[in-house]
Formats: C-alpha cells, structure tokens, sequence
C-alpha cells in the first residue's frame, strides 16, 4: 500500500537548514531559519519564561488534561495582549477562543473551521506570504487565491493594486492579513492603509483573517496591535492565529492562540463549542506547559513588565542590525541602495534580489537564506556582518 507515496521534496527552509549543516566552511552563516538569535547566535530562554518555569514547577501538582479550550489565564491574557484591556467584544463576551498548538496549530483549526461554515470558502492571501500558510490553509481543503502585496522592484507595497483587488473580493470570502511583520518581506501596512483595508471590509463583506506571530517585534507590543485591533472593534466578525513562539521565545513548546470575533454572544457560544469539536477531532486535547507559562507571566506584574523589556531589546537589536548591514553595504561599495531594509520591521528582510544571485552567496561564500531573499535579520551579528555585506556586494 505505502509504495504508491513518491518520496516528496525537501521544505525549503528545513532542506536549507540541512544544507547548512553539511557546509564545512567555519565562516559560513544561517540566516534562514526564522528564529531569534543572540550575538552568539544562540536561541536563549528568556529570563522571566525561565523564572515562570521555576513557578509552575513549584506549584504544578498534576499531569491530567487541562480543560478542552485550555489554560484560561493564557487565554485571557493573550486576548488583553492583543485587543487591548476594556475592548467592547471583550466587555460583550464576544470572543471565542482555544489554546492552540502553535500558531500553525491555530492557523489550522481556524481553516477547518472555515470549511465547517462554507466548504466553498476562498481565503485571499498576501503575494509573497509566509509558505506554510498554502498548506496550512489548502489542505483544509479551502480555495486559496493571492492579492498584491509587495514590489521587489521598488521594495515596496503595491497597495493601490491591493486596494484594486480587494475590493473585488466576494462576500463572504475571508482575506488573510499579517497583523505586523509581514513575513516573508517585512513591509508593514501604515495605519491609513489598515484603514482603507477596513473600509473596503466593510464595503464588500469579507471575513479578515489576521495572523499575528511577531507582537513586540515591529515597533513596539501595543503599537503592533493597531490594525487587529482596529478591525476587531469596528467589524462583527474577524479571525485571528497567534503565536508565542517568537515573542515569549516558545519555539519548542507550540503555543498559540486561535480567537473568533463574533458578532453577539449567542454567536460566541455557538463558535466556542464548534471550535473546540474541530480541535477534538484533530488532536484531541490541548498541550499545558508551554501556555501555563505565559499564563503566569502575563498575570504577574514584575514578570510582565520583565519580558515587555526583554521583547523590547530584541527588537531595539534587530533594528540596529538593519542599520548595521544597511551601512557596511554601502561602505563596501554597493551599486544596489539598500535603504529600504532599515524601513522593514521585524525578524525578516526582503534583499530584493534574485534567486540566482541567492544561489551565488550561498555557493561563493557559505551564506544561506531563501531564493525569494528573505533573510532572518536576527541572525546577523557584529561578528558577521562584514562577511555577509562582502558575499553580497561580490556577487551583485
């Protein structure tokens, strides 16, 4: 039975990671992987995740299931984190919500869900997009078609034509936007553009779904909230998928949250139970640890405002190391105005340049990203970046 199952190609990103590995070079550099990264290109434990696990394994006294929609505390908390304290659909009891594993987990029950109340949904995607939202998304079994997004040759947002698009987008369809840090380019809708997109919502009827994975990484937690939080107060119904993995740095732990926006309570319980039967019928019961930790640090004062300040330093980091690179290009001689880059927010970058030219520094000079030129800018560091601006402005 099995031998009819050809053996499928390697993921781009985890084959690139594999590629890396076998590399001899001791210069070379990873920046595929989107995961943050210290000067030492180490993924550290944040300090006060740390301190929350020498709490939970102090008070926690069993290993049973937690209850099917998950830790309550993580999901109150992560819902104030991202609407905002006092929001009317949190006041209305209007918001439906799991724990779930990840925010691919999230990503995925919310798909399901979708087909559940229209098996003829189409899910309008940003062109480029993360990769994994194609099959997280289509083997929902849900239509999948794109709207513009971004212009490599002006290494903008082509939103005239995004406007142009959506706004022929059907009733009923959902369109899914990236509540900031739009990975993979990093280009972020400005707040008059998250208000034309409302506009627009609200003239043709969809469904926004916003994805949001990177809170504190753009330009700071509450300001990265600004567009879900504008449509989640001025539309009856929005989807959201977030994820811990990147802030609360819960890459291994999965933890994520999908959340409905519903228009009246009534509503809401309905969504709840059939949220929660979707989730049953994919992996039964939720994970704890991972959520029981931003549960006890979102509910702490003094841990809270720890990891506010620590989200804040990575993203103060990542920011400089924009700067960084932006410079030592230009330094070193490049033909190319590279600029751009310091305007992008976020763990990534769009380089804007192309596959083959990817291909070169990776062959040349034993630096490894994508072929769209994505590159993870926190895997940049003062040891590096010479290395890298130099590959770069050699093989351009």
């Amino acid at each position: 039975m099995l031998e009819v199952l050809p053996q499928l190609p390697a993921d781009p990103i985890l084959g690139l990671s594999a590629a890396f590995k076998e590399d001899t070079n001791p210069h070379k550099i990873d920046l595929g992987v989107g995961v943050y990264k210290d000067e030492n290109g180490d993924t550290p434990i944040l300090s006060s995740v740390a301190k929350a696990q020498t709490l939970l394994l102090e008070k926690e006294t069993t290993k049973t299931y937690i209850t099917p929609q998950g830790v309550q505390g993580y999901i109150d908390g992560m819902l104030e984190l991202i609407l905002g304290k006092g929001h009317p659909a949190l006041l209305e009891d209007r918001v439906a919500a799991v724990q779930a594993p990840g925010g691919c987990g999230a990503l995925r029950i919310l798909s399901e869900l979708l087909k559940r109340c229209n098996p003829d949904t189409t899910v309008w995607v940003s062109d480029p997009t993360w990769a994994n939202h194609i099959p997280l998304i289509g083997n929902a079994g849900l239509n999948i078609e794109t709207y513009p997004y971004f212009d490599k040759d002006t290494a903008g947002i082509k939103f005239a034509q995004m406007a142009e698009c959506l706004a022929k987008v059907k009733k009923g369809d959902v369109v899914l936007l990236h509540g900031c840090c739009h990975n993979p380019t990093g280009a972020d809708l400005t707040k008059e553009q998250w208000h034309a997109v409302l506009d627009i919502a609200k003239d043709r009827g969809f469904l926004p779904f916003i994805d949001i994975a990177y809170q504190g990484f753009g330009d700071g937690i509450e300001e990265d909230a600004y567009g879900v939080r504008l449509l989640t107060q001025n539309l009856p119904e929005v989807i959201i998928a977030a994820s811990c993995s990147k802030n609360f740095g819960l890459y291994r732990e999965r933890v994520g949250l999908a959340a409905m926006i519903t228009a009246n309570s009534t509503i809401k319980k309905s969504i709840q139970s059939q949220i929660q039967f979707v989730a049953r019928g994919i992996y039964s019961m939720p994970p704890s640890y991972g959520g029981a930790l931003v549960d006890i640090i979102l509910n702490d004062e003094e841990l809270k405002h720890e990891w506010q300040n620590e989200v804040n330093d990575m993203r103060v980091r990542m920011q400089s190391l924009r700067e960084l690179l932006v410079n030592k290009l230009a330094e070193k001689g490049a033909q190319k105005d590279f600029s751009f880059v310091t305007s992008q927010k976020g763990m990534f970058s769009y380089l804007c340049i192309t596959p083959e030219q990817v291909q070169a520094v990776r062959d040349k000079h034993s630096v490894y990203f994508v072929n769209s030129s994505r590159v993870n800018v926190a895997g940049i560091s003062l040891k590096n970046v010479d290395q890298l601006a130099t590959a770069l402005v050699d093989v351009l």
